[in-house]
């Protein structure tokens, strides 16, 4: 475990391909290797889960562009206060300031934008990289109440 709270640490690192079907798989391993779960595993099985899903999807679908040589890599830091998780695709980026909020009237009919919408609603932060292909999601753990995102 990481002694700087801040610090990502390797406490989880995944490869995966550009394959959707790896996520649910990817996602329920990490669930399972989390040592917080048990103890806030409402919370986690709905904000954390849809989150990473997201997270990755778009990093399979729109970084990657489903191209079977490039790869997905996923790192889980499991820390006192956080989970960390950092997702990094191959692709050339994107400035997520770009992508159109779902949820302005013009908007609704539009596809683009609720994959980043339901992140930045379910997690406490999210941070993306300056080349806009890693992004950081992170979802703190509080004793006695949680803070920030839904909570089931």
């Amino acid at each position: 475990m990481a002694t700087d709270p801040h610090q990502m640490s390797d406490d989880l690192v995944l490869e995966l391909p550009s394959d959707v079907r790896s996520i649910e798989h990817a996602v329920q391993y990490v669930i399972g290797r989390c040592p917080r779960c048990s103890e806030e595993a409402r919370r986690l099985n709905l904000n954390l889960r849809v989150g990473l899903t997201e997270a990755l999807s778009n990093a399979m679908l729109y970084g990657n562009h489903r191209d079977p040589s490039k790869r997905v890599l996923l790192e889980i830091a499991f820390l006192q206060e956080c989970i960390e998780a950092r997702v990094t695709d191959q692709g050339n980026g994107f400035d997520p300031a770009s992508v159109p909020d779902p949820t302005t009237p013009e908007n609704l009919m539009r596809p683009c934008g609720r994959g980043l919408f339901l992140m930045r609603k379910l997690m406490d932060e999210v941070k993306y990289n300056d080349l806009g292909n890693q992004v950081t999601l992170v979802l703190k753990l509080e004793a006695g109440g949680l803070e920030g995102g839904v909570q089931a």
